[in-house]
């Protein structure tokens, strides 16, 4: 029998675990795909991040001076709100490093390109690649992919070619590069470019579309497509040669070990993001995470990554964001867990969301897991009121997608010791979904006192009594 005097019932305080990890769908395994290796002859990580930190020791050596050199706070270092070197800072740090003013500005170019350096509206500070570069091989070579990424960027662009045919180059690039991947040695630039010429006319006829109703005549306009695109092939391989991806002469180019490791990677994530394995790709962020929601942890981390894979890093932590802010507190703890696959690249958008109150304490934890905080330990750097209300959004997701038993299980996960603390802190912390998650916890809790004194929260806050 089970009495029904009111008792300050203790609540035994755990870590909060992630509602992705709430056991659900247990009959679902994950699906493994077996991790793909490089092509033979490739060089082990070590020896290729070896290669990439020799490729990128000018830049490397320029962005630790300017954190030595300048340190936080100063304004004196950039000058058009854009993190470009100051006239006068690059003629000092020429000075001291021994360079000239002009292998100083493209070190540094360079190392904003490889995420040595990041830009942070009209400031620049050393990137979290800076920090790791002595010890973290993965960090070295992510930061040399993302300079090949950029390979368009690194080389100034030849003069007197319309935009259009330009864009039409560098997105006809990627299957040159496959085709130098593939051929493992020395291709002729005139096989190179007989290549880009009939990928540019497969560009230009996808593009083709064909007006319904009247049309205005035609204006005569000059066709860039028309143009030669041998100077413009070759301003590609001087672009990629100068990043490190290739070797450039003679008439014919070949790929660096570097270049074609990191064109395999391109193709496996492209054949990841073709297997997502729940068939979400292409799907929004909001259905996306929907469609994640019954995935175990490991199979919904790998549609995460699928998913990103496919799309803009930019625009996917934009979406991402998007979906967080809205009603349903499920989407934004995913949300936040797929931002977790993102990594570094998420960093300043997240650091823009902490003055949201529904996003700050998933900021705030996301932060200090990326700073290295264990995840078990990162509620901790959450504020007594925080804390809180995370334990109610927590609760409104489990309340609209999860069992009674669970969210009975989540009272065990709230920093208050006694539940009239924990209801008297929930009805202050002002969560819009506090009146329900009060009705479905007292709802499902097998206490009758227990239930008897949430349900009185509620008609309390409902009421706006005391």
């Amino acid at each position: 029998m089970t009495s029904r005097i009111p008792r300050d019932s203790r609540l035994r305080l755990v870590r909060p675990r992630p509602l992705a990890a709430a056991p659900r769908a247990m009959n679902q395994r994950p699906s493994r795909r077996p991790a793909p290796r490089p092509p033979e002859g490739t060089p082990a990580p070590a020896e290729l991040a070896r290669m990439a930190r020799s490729r990128l020791a000018g830049a490397a050596r320029v962005a630790r001076w300017a954190d030595a050199a300048l340190g936080p706070g100063r304004d004196s270092a950039t000058a058009d709100g854009k993190a470009t070197l100051s006239g006068a800072t690059a003629e000092r740090a020429a000075d001291e490093l021994g360079l000239t003013p002009a292998q100083v500005r493209a070190d540094w170019d360079t190392a904003r390109l490889a995420g040595l350096v990041e830009v942070h509206g009209d400031s620049a500070r050393p990137g979290w690649r800076l920090r790791a570069w002595d010890r973290d091989d993965s960090a070295v070579l992510r930061g040399w992919v993302a300079l090949f990424d950029a390979w368009s960027l690194a080389h100034p662009e030849p003069e007197g070619h319309e935009p259009a045919a330009v864009a039409e180059v560098v997105s006809a690039m990627p299957q040159a590069l496959s085709f130098l991947q593939l051929s493992a040695g020395p291709v002729p630039v005139e096989q190179l470019l007989d290549l880009l010429e009939q990928r540019v006319t497969e560009l230009r006829t996808a593009r083709c579309e064909i007006p319904y109703g009247p049309q205005p005549e035609p204006v005569a306009e000059p066709e860039p497509t028309d143009a030669p695109l041998a100077p413009l092939l070759d301003w590609a391989l001087r672009a990629l040669a100068s990043v490190g991806a290739l070797t450039y002469g003679d008439g014919q180019a070949t790929l660096t070990p570097l270049g074609s490791w990191a064109v395999w990677v391109k193709l496996e994530q492209i054949c990841v993001a073709a297997q997502s394995p729940a068939g979400n790709i292409e799907q929004g962020a909001e259905d996306m995470l929907r469609g994640c929601a019954q995935l175990r942890p490991n199979a919904a981390r790998a549609e995460y990554r699928a998913w990103l894979a496919a799309r803009p890093v930019g625009s996917a932590v934009t979406e991402l964001l998007g979906a967080a802010r809205g009603e349903d507190a499920l989407l934004r703890g995913l949300a936040f867990e797929a931002l977790r696959v993102v990594g570094a690249p998420a960093e300043p958008d997240v650091h823009a969301v902490l003055d949201e109150p529904t996003l700050r304490p998933y900021a705030l934890m996301w932060l200090a897991e990326h700073d290295g905080a264990d995840p078990e330990d990162a509620h901790e750097v959450l504020t007594r009121e925080e804390a809180t209300w995370l334990w109610v959004d927590t609760a409104a997701a489990v309340a609209d997608h999860g069992e009674a038993p669970l969210l009975v299980r989540h009272l065990e996960s709230a920093v208050q010791p006694t539940v009239p603390m924990l209801l008297d802190e929930v009805r202050a912390v002002g969560h819009p979904r506090t009146v329900q998650v009060l009705v479905a916890l007292a709802a499902a809790h097998p206490d009758p006192a227990l239930a008897k004194a949430v349900r009185r929260a509620a008609f309390q806050v409902h009421t706006g009594g005391s």
